[in-house]
């Protein structure tokens, strides 16, 4: 009999009975790297899965997983952290953005250093982003009685698809050398706003457009707090 290391109980068997760790771990080695990679992205219940659930039921599926099973999707920071550094890789690898955006004058103001920031960092901007915009959806369907920490898990779904509808695009866009990416931004504001109205109340036409309004704020008031923030420190510092 040994004691389990990591809640110090009695173990008897091959794994602890009160938190489920092995009595021994298995040793790291490339066949455990392939297990984890193999775990995230399978079909089944992985990102893949994820993806599919996202693409023809979103609203449905985000209520299953906030109310009944968080065991079929992905969880949702990793989902949106995952999509975010992928596109992110797609972009820098295509040079996508040079394009589109440049903070090459900005370089030396703290409002040119946090837009740099967010571009590199989609990952956690978004989740930023995603505080934002649930403030808003909170205000527009208060009488759901979602709070707000499950509106954001939401939004780190819908974001999270967001940035593979930019991936594709951008895949594209670096092949054909054509301009898509505007197309691409407003794809992926109608993808939010379909996939929060399904989740809120699907049959009502209102409900569609209180979730693009709520994006759309959201996004603004996002920009406007980064250059807020920004123009204060370098009032401050200059």
């Amino acid at each position: 009999m040994t004691n389990c290391k990591n809640c110090e109980t009695n173990i008897i068997s091959n794994f602890c009975p009160n938190c489920g760790q092995p009595a021994v771990l298995k040793r790291i080695d490339a066949h455990y790297i392939a297990q984890e990679i193999e775990h995230v992205l399978h079909f089944e219940r992985g990102i893949l899965y994820t993806i599919r659930e996202l693409v023809t039921t979103p609203g449905k599926n985000i209520r299953n997983y906030i109310s009944e099973n968080r065991s079929r999707l992905v969880k949702p920071i990793i989902f949106i952290i995952v999509t975010s550094l992928i596109y992110s890789i797609v972009s820098h690898y295509f040079h996508i953005e040079d394009k589109y955006i440049s903070y090459y004058n900005s370089r030396h103001s703290t409002t040119g250093a946090i837009f740099i920031w967010i571009q590199t960092h989609y990952g956690y901007a978004n989740i930023m982003i995603g505080i934002f915009i649930a403030f808003w959806a909170k205000l527009f369907f208060r009488k759901y009685g979602f709070n707000l920490f499950e509106i954001i898990i939401l939004l780190c779904f819908t974001l999270g698809m967001t940035m593979l509808i930019y991936c594709v695009f951008a895949i594209i866009e670096g092949i054909t050398h054509i301009h898509l990416m505007m197309y691409a931004s407003k794809i992926a504001f109608i993808y939010c706003a379909w996939a929060m109205g399904q989740f809120f109340d699907p049959p009502k036409i209102a409900s569609y457009l209180k979730a693009l309004v709520a994006h759309i704020l959201g996004f603004i008031m996002f920009i406007i707090t980064a250059f807020i923030i920004g123009s204060t420190i370098d009032l401050i510092f200059q």
